[in-house]
This record gives C-alpha cells, sequence and structure tokens, in this order.
C-alpha cells in the first residue's frame, strides 16, 4: 500500500550542475540517513524527520531543492546560513548543525530534532502568555540575540515560527531553528538590504539603513504578541504595516493590555524604541528588571481575546479550505479512486464518514504511524463543517492538501467554482456566498481573507492570486523570504513617495 501523504517530485535537468556548499560532509545522505516524514516546510524546501541508519539516533534533515533557487541571492543566502550555524559556538537555545550534504536536487542540512513545535503555536494553543512564561521565553530569545551579537552575527528574522521547544515538556528549552537571513556584520557597519517579516521590522529596516538593533526591536514586537496577542504594528495592508511602524506608536490601550504590569510595559518600550541609538542592548534587556524578576512576574491569565485573536490567525484561511474541499469534489476518478479507497478501509460502519478513532486505527492499517495529537490535527483541520466527523470529501480534501496536487487544471476549476459570474475574478459578494454555510463567517473574516489574497489591493481576487494563496500560507507568519525582496523594494518606494519615510525618528 503506497503511503498516501508521500510526494513525487517530477524530474527536471537543468543545464550545468550547481553547487552550493562549499565542504559539504558527503554526497549521499541516503547511505548514512533515513528520512522520513515530512516535518514542515518554507518556501526553498521541507523539513523531513531523519535517522542515523546505523545509530537509530533522530535528527531533523532541512532539503533545499536547488530548483527552487532561482537567483544568486538565494543561492548566497543558503551558502550564509550554513556558514553562520557553522560558525555559532554550541549554545543550549540553538539549534545544532549536525552534517550537510549536496547532490544533484539538494542541499540537505542535518540538524539537532526539536519536537515540541513552534513557539507560535504554543502561544495560540494557550491563547496567551501569562507574564511569567512570557518573561523565560523573551530571556532565552535574548540570550540568543547576545550569542548572535557577540559573534558578529545579525539575525535579522526573529519570530515566533522561527522558535521550536525542544520536546513536548512544559519545561522544554526553546531553540533558535532559522539563520536563513541572517548575516556576518563588522562594529559600525550599515546595511540597506530589505528582509525578515513585515510585522516584525524595525523602522531603521524600512529606511535602509540599520545594524543589529533591529534584533531588538523584533525580539520587542514578539514580547508585545505574547501578552497581547496581536502585532503591536497592525494594518490590513503589507502598506499601512509599514506606515505603523514608521509611526511607531504602541497601543497598550486595546484589551488585554491594560492587565499587563508597568514593567512588561516599560521594557516593550523601551525595546521598541524608534531611535536604534537609545534601543536597549540585548545585554540591557537581560538586567531589566521585568527580566531579572521574571518569577515574580504576575502569573494572571490574560483573558479570552486573545485566545480568540490568535486563534483567527491560526487557522487556514476559509477560502483556502473550502477550495481545497471544491477540489476533492472535481478530482477525476483515477485520481480520487486511491484516496477514496483508502477512506473506504477506514470507514469500518460504512456510514460514509469517519469518525477520530476510525481514522487513527485505519491510518495505522496503512502503515502511516503518526502521533495522537497530529491525528487530531489532521482531523481538525479536514473537518470543514466541523461535525466531529470526516466525509470522503473532507477525506480527500486533507489529502489533496498533503500531497500538494496543485496542478493548474484543479485550481482553474475550483477558481471558476467561485467566480460564479465568470469574470475572471472572485468578488467580495461571491466570495461571501461561497463562506455562507459557515458557522463563523463575519464581514472581518471575508475582509481579511480579501485583504489577506489581494496582493495589488484592487479589491478582487483574480486568478494568479488565487494560486498563489492557494500555492503559499497565507496569515501574518508568511514566510519571510516569501516576501520578495522585490516586493520590499517596491514598499519603499511607495513610503517615499507618500512622506512617511521623511518623519525623523526621534520625533515622538
Amino acid at each position: 500500500m503506497a503511503n498516501p501523504f508521500s510526494i513525487n517530485h517530477g524530474h527536471h535537468h537543468d543545464g550545468p550542475k550547481l553547487t552550493v556548499l562549499k565542504e559539504p560532509t558527503g554526497r549521499e545522505i541516503k547511505l548514512k540517513y533515513k528520512l522520513g516524514r515530512e516535518l514542515g516546510r518554507g518556501e526553498f524546501g521541507v523539513t523531513y524527520l531523519c535517522t542515523d541508519i546505523e545509530t537509530g539516533e533522530v535528527f531533523a534533515c532541512k532539503s533545499i531543492l536547488k530548483k527552487k533557487l532561482r537567483t544568486k541571492v538565494d543561492i548566497d543566502d543558503v551558502k550564509r546560513e550554513v556558514e553562520i550555524m557553522k560558525h555559532m559556538p554550541d549554545h543550549p537555545n540553538i539549534v545544532t548543525l549536525k552534517e550537510t550534504y549536496e547532490d544533484d536536487k539538494a542541499v540537505h542540512l542535518v540538524m539537532e530534532l526539536c519536537e515540541g513545535g513552534e513557539l507560535f503555536d504554543r502561544i495560540v494553543a494557550r491563547g496567551h502568555y501569562t507574564e511569567r512564561a512570557a518573561a523565560s521565553v523573551i530571556k532565552t530569545i535574548m540570550e540568543v540575540v547576545q550569542m548572535c551579537h557577540k559573534h558578529g552575527v545579525m539575525h535579522r528574522d526573529l519570530k515566533p515560527e522561527n522558535f521550536l521547544f525542544a520536546n513536548k515538556k512544559e519545561n522544554a528549552s526553546l531553540k533558535a531553528i532559522d539563520f536563513g537571513l541572517s548575516v556576518f556584520f563588522k562594529q559600525g557597519e550599515r546595511f540597506n538590504e530589505i528582509v525578515g517579516s513585515p510585522y516584525y521590522m524595525a523602522p531603521e529596516v524600512l529606511r535602509r539603513n540599520y545594524g543589529p538593533e533591529i534584533d531588538i526591536w523584533s525580539a520587542g514586537v514578539i514580547l508585545y504578541i505574547l501578552l497581547c496577542g496581536v502585532p503591536p504594528f497592525w494594518a490590513e495592508t503589507e502598506h499601512g504595516v509599514a506606515k505603523a511602524i514608521l509611526r511607531s506608536v504602541i497601543n497598550f490601550r486595546r484589551d488585554p493590555c491594560p492587565k499587563v504590569s508597568g514593567n512588561a510595559k516599560d521594557l516593550i518600550k523601551k525595546m521598541l524604541h524608534p531611535d536604534p541609538r537609545r534601543r536597549l542592548t540585548a545585554q540591557q534587556v537581560l538586567d531589566h528588571p521585568w527580566i531579572l524578576n521574571g518569577k515574580n512576574a504576575p502569573n494572571v491569565c490574560l483573558g479570552e481575546t486573545v485566545r480568540a485573536r490568535l486563534q483567527q490567525f491560526s487557522v487556514m484561511n476559509k477560502l483556502k479550505k473550502r477550495a481545497l474541499s471544491v477540489i476533492a469534489e472535481h478530482l477525476s476518478v483515477e485520481e480520487a479512486s486511491g484516496i477514496k479507497e483508502r477512506f473506504q478501509v477506514m470507514d469500518t460502519s460504512n456510514r460514509g464518514k469517519i469518525t477520530f478513532d476510525e481514522l487513527r486505527i485505519g491510518l495505522k492499517k496503512l502503515g502511516i504511524v503518526i502521533p495522537q495529537d497530529e491525528v487530531q490535527i489532521l482531523m481538525d483541520a479536514g473537518d470543514i463543517d466541523r461535525d466531529g466527523y470526516l466525509d470522503v470529501n473532507e477525506f480527500v480534501a486533507i489529502s489533496v492538501h498533503i500531497r500538494k496536487m496543485g496542478n493548474d487544471e484543479h485550481l482553474k476549476r475550483a477558481f471558476t467554482f467561485f467566480d460564479k459570474d465568470n469574470s475572471g475574478y472572485i468578488e467580495i459578494e461571491e466570495l461571501r456566498e461561497a463562506l455562507a454555510n459557515e458557522l463563523d463567517t463575519s464581514e472581518e473574516v471575508v475582509e481579511s481573507i480579501i485583504q489577506d489574497v489581494d496582493t495589488n489591493k484592487d479589491g478582487r481576487i483574480s486568478y494568479e492570486e488565487f494560486v498563489t494563496m492557494m500555492k503559499t500560507g497565507t496569515d501574518w507568519r508568511k514566510a519571510s523570504r516569501q516576501y520578495s525582496r522585490a516586493r520590499f523594494n517596491n514598499l519603499s518606494h511607495k513610503l517615499m513617495q507618500d512622506g512617511s519615510l521623511l518623519s525623523n525618528g526621534d520625533a515622538k
């Protein structure tokens, strides 16, 4: 029985072979390691579970496909990521790079495995952090930043997705996992390339003149999110976010911020100081009373609003879920039959829908062993109508999602399904209608989907925008490199035109 979640990549033949790494450990990763299930995917590659064939030790292997490295900049990023990881000394909160392999198709980085999930997902699961827990998270992040700066490395992409817990335990250590946008810097050196993720970006990055202080700013944004559940500088468009960052006005009035202690607010203000020269250094953050007395920080629960907000962020956008089920309904007989057969194997009661236990037992029968909480994640993600069962279309939809069967034929068909008047666009009305049967589709959800997917901001979704949405994650945790440098350049020009960049950082 084939694994329904395996991914079959077509072969491609480029011209001359590209080599990326100077001295990889080896060429054939398969000789030493067995690659297992997928753990996560980014813009350039996929991270797999990876087992040392001889010792049985488990690691994570980040495989970066060469065909995705389209420009010299992309290739340099990968080279530098490896150099920086090798350069950093061992540190309990930085993932260690064990070995590197490079074959014709991909670069493989074998790294320490962290099985506790993203910091972001823990925030979502809890709904917020108590100040005590947030203090310990920020302390760890700042120790990593301090270590980087001490060794002449600027991280440039600090965000909750780039930190994983070592294991599932409550007291698991937190580890920085991604140095893909990091650079070496010398004292006093200035940088002008706009990189990172919009929400975490310091004002001087947008002004294209910055140094290592930007890492403190990003950590300050993470602290605000930990305590308030939303980014401090928030708007519906990238341009709006950028303007909010340049204004640097922090709102502590929105719920639950009033519950946040004065000490925590003081630290946030000092980490988010618009003038980098007056921003705290990593050492100063670690010496701040809120961090030093972290153990005594208030352990108050910050309330439901935060949880709701984060939940709203963490769900895949509804249009995308709906589109997957439309694709599932339209798969050709051949494509669907294998998946449907697997469904039949699981549907022991022949109801045409399966329960959590049937899914779990069925996956086991098919030789797919995944931990219980991941079965739950599959179930939750697949159960679009929230009736506690997976029906055959929902099962097919989730299989399609996992196998990324995003061929254009399917996408075209799904798009046509939403574009009722065949105008070539999905208009707000059509989107509202398509989501009408969802229990909680508010005007806001419809608005936010349009805002999220509609990149050229004409108030409707074109086929190209729809395809981009289906092929990438759409929420404010967008993979940073996905924000291509070209888009940032464009943003930077817009900000110059509307005068946002002229305001002086010191004018407060």
